[in-house]
C-alpha cells in the first residue's frame, strides 16, 4: 500500500486531473487483452452480431460497481481485498467467503494466464519462427488462410467459378497443412515469453508498469479501429447498418452442434470490460499512484473531507476514461469477429487459434493481414500477461498477509507481492506448456469470474449502503447508476452459475 501520511490537495481543474489518471490505463490494458482478442471474437465468431448488446452492457454495467469499490479504499485505507473480508456472511478458518471465492477464482486466473501464455507464443512463432520446421508449418498454414479468406470473399462477390477453384487449392494446402508435424517454436516461444516476463516483473515498478501498458494500449487501439474502419471501405465484407441495429435488440443465437453461443458469450462477460478480477485490483493501482496517501487518513475533519471527495473526482474520471477506451476497443474486436470469422465459419482453438484470429485482418489488409495482425495480437496478449501477473500478484499477497502468512509492512509487501509476480508467471507458464488450449483455458477463468460477479454485486451493496462516510455520499442518480450495476452482476453471475448446473445434469 501507498503511504498515507502525506497529504495532497486534489486537482481543481479537468486538465490538472487528467495529468494524475493512470490506474485506468493499467487497468485498460490488462482488460483489453485475451477476454477480447480470444473470448469477444470467439463469441461473435459464434454468435454474429446477435451478442452485441450482451457484450456492450458487459463493459459499461461494471463500472459504478468499480467506483464504489474504490470509494471504500480511499475511505478506510483498506485494500480491496481486506475490504471484502469484511463483508457480512459465512466464515471458514478466519476469512469470509469471498475471500475463499477469490482464491478459486484466482487459480483458475492462472490457468487464463497460461492460455495467454500459449497466445503470445503462437504470434512470435508465427511472426519469427526459431526452426526450419517452424517457418515451412507457417508458410503452408499461411497459404491454407489465405485461400480461404480468398474463397469466401470470391463467394460473397458472387464469383462462383473463381471460388469453387480456390476451394480445390484450399483443400489441396489443408491436406499438406495436416501431414506436417507441430514444429517446436510455440514451446520454445512460450519458455522464453515467460523468462522475460518474470524479469521485467522481478525489477518492475508501478511507473515501467504504467508506461509499458500505455504504449500497448496504443498500439493495439490503432491496430484494431484502423481494420475496421478499412473492412467498412469493401463492399463485399462491410458490416450494414441493419447487422448493428440487429445486434443491439436483445435476443439469443440459435445452438450450434447442440451448444449454445451464450455459454461462450457468459464466460466472455465475466472478463471483458472490467471483470470481477480487475474490479478488485483497481484499488491497489489506485493506492499505488498515490490516491490514497494523497486522501490521508479518514478523521473528522471538513479538511479531511474535501480532499476526500476531490480525489474521488479524479478517480471516476480515471475510471470513466478507462471505460470508453475498453468498449471502444471491446466492440471493435467483436465486430471484426462477427464480420470475418462469422461468416467464414472459423471459430478459434488450439494450435490454429493466432492464424484463425488473424484471419480478420485478411480481408482488410491482404498480404500484410499476418504482420498487423501479429503487432495487434501480440500487444493486446502482452499487456495483459504483463500487468495481470502485476496486478495480480499485489493481491496474492494481500490474501497471505490476511491469511497470517507474510508480514503486514508495506516495505514486505511491496517485496513479496514483486516476487509473487514471478512465481505467478512461470506458474503460467508451466500450465501453458502442460495444457496447450488457449480458448478453454481463457473461458475457464470468465466463467469463474462471472459467477464471482454475483459475490461482488453483493459484496457493494454492504460497501454503499452500511460504510460509506456520509460526507461522501453519492447523489440519487449516482445510486440508481448503482443499482442498475449491482442488478446486473449478481444476476449474469447467478446464470452462469445456473447454465453451468444444468449443462453439468
Amino acid at each position: 500500500m501507498a503511504d498515507r501520511t502525506a497529504t495532497v490537495e486534489p486537482p481543481q481543474t479537468l486538465l490538472a486531473s487528467l495529468a494524475h489518471l493512470g490506474p485506468g490505463i493499467v487497468l485498460a490494458s490488462s482488460i483489453v487483452g485475451s477476454g477480447e482478442l480470444i473470448a469477444t471474437t470467439t463469441t461473435g465468431a459464434q454468435a454474429g452480431f446477435v451478442l452485441l448488446w450482451l457484450i456492450l452492457i458487459g463493459c459499461v454495467i461494471k463500472v459504478a460497481a468499480q467506483v464504489e469499490i474504490g470509494r471504500t479504499t480511499l475511505t478506510w485505507g483498506r485494500t480491496s481485498l481486506d475490504a471484502f473480508d469484511r463483508v457480512p456472511g459465512p466464515r471458514f478458518a478466519g476469512r469470509g467467503w469471498i475471500y475463499w471465492a477469490w482464491a478459486v477464482m484466482t487459480a483458475l486466473i492462472v490457468v487464463q494466464q497460461g492460455g495467454i501464455v500459449v497466445g503470445v507464443a503462437q504470434t512470435l512463432a508465427a511472426g519469427l519462427p526459431l526452426t526450419t520446421a517452424g517457418r515451412q508449418w507457417d508458410a503452408i498454414h499461411d497459404e491454407a488462410a489465405a485461400l480461404l479468406v480468398a474463397e469466401a470473399s470470391a463467394r460473397r462477390g458472387g464469383d462462383v467459378m473463381k471460388a469453387d477453384d480456390l476451394a480445390v487449392k484450399l483443400a489441396t494446402a489443408r491436406t499438406a497443412a495436416a501431414a506436417l508435424p507441430a514444429p517446436p517454436d510455440e514451446t520454445a516461444w512460450c519458455m522464453i515469453t515467460g523468462g522475460v516476463t518474470a524479469v521485467l516483473l522481478a525489477i518492475g515498478r508501478y511507473r515501467l508498469i504504467e508506461l509499458v501498458s500505455l504504449a500497448l494500449v496504443g498500439t493495439f487501439t490503432l491496430v484494431t479501429l484502423l481494420a475496421l474502419a478499412m473492412l467498412q471501405i469493401d463492399p463485399v465484407w462491410a458490416i450494414a447498418g441493419s447487422e448493428l441495429v440487429s445486434g443491439l435488440v436483445p435476443a439469443l443465437p440459435p445452438a450450434i452442434n447442440g451448444r449454445s453461443p451464450l455459454v461462450t458469450a457468459l464466460a466472455t462477460f465475466g472478463i471483458i470490460g472490467v471483470g470481477a478480477s480487475e474490479l478488485m485490483i483497481y484499488p491497489y493501482w489506485c493506492l499505488e499512484k498515490g490516491y490514497g496517501a494523497a486522501v490521508g487518513p479518514r478523521d473528522d475533519s471538513p479538511a479531511w473531507a474535501s480532499r476526500a471527495r476531490g480525489w474521488l473526482r479524479v478517480m471516476q474520471l480515471d475510471a470513466w476514461a478507462s471505460m470508453v477506451v475498453y468498449t471502444l476497443v471491446t466492440i471493435c474486436f467483436y465486430l471484426l469477429g462477427a464480420a470475418t470469422l462469422g461468416r467464414l465459419g472459423l471459430v478459434p482453438a488450439g494450435s490454429e487459434m493466432v492464424r484463425t484470429l488473424g484471419a480478420m485482418y485478411a480481408p482488410v489488409f491482404g498480404s500484410w493481414a499476418s504482420g498487423a495482425f501479429l503487432i495487434g495480437a501480440f500487444a493486446v496478449l502482452y499487456s495483459t500477461l504483463f500487468v495481470a501477473a502485476a496486478g495480480n500478484a499485489r493481491m496474492v499477497a494481500d490474501g497471505l498477509i490476511l491469511a497470517g502468512w507474510l508480514p503486514a509492512d508495506d516495505r514486505s509487501r511491496a517485496g513479496w507481492a514483486r516476487w509473487i509476480s514471478v512465481a505467478w508467471v512461470l506458474a503460467a507458464t508451466l500450465l501453458a506448456l502442460l495444457i496447450r488450449q488457449p480458448v478453454a483455458m481463457v473461458l475457464a477463468s470468465g466463467i469463474a469470474q462471472s459467477v464471482m460477479l454475483a459475490a461482488i454485486g453483493t459484496a457493494v451493496v454492504y460497501f454503499r449502503w452500511r460504510e460509506t462516510d456520509s460526507r461522501l455520499a453519492p447523489s440519487r442518480a449516482w445510486d440508481a447508476l448503482l443499482a442498475a450495476s449491482i442488478a446486473g452482476l449478481v444476476t449474469v453471475g447467478l446464470w452462469t452459475l445456473w447454465e453451468k448446473i444444468a449443462s453439468a445434469w
